[in-house]
């Protein structure tokens, strides 16, 4: 999956790589692609969630071992 930018919130807990994820789409220029690695395992419910109930599009998300890995397009 094709990218623009990174976010990795890996090592932190609920809330906060939800709350880095709403700071950084805040400075992201729309359309792009994000990459989030995170660790929380929690992380996917928080940010579904969000996703789900935002404009914004998840593309892809996939586990490996501890790590979460999402594709979010940022839209508007």
């Amino acid at each position: 999956m094709q990218y623009d930018v990174v976010l990795d919130v890996s090592g932190l807990n609920c809330p906060l790589p939800l709350l880095r994820l709403k700071q950084f789409l805040a400075k992201t220029e729309s359309g792009s692609v994000i990459k989030v690695i995170a660790t929380d395992p929690a992380a996917h419910l928080d940010i579904g969630v969000f996703i789900d109930k935002s404009v914004h599009q998840m593309l892809s998300f996939n586990r490996d071992d501890d790590y979460q890995y999402f594709y979010i397009k940022k839209l508007s």
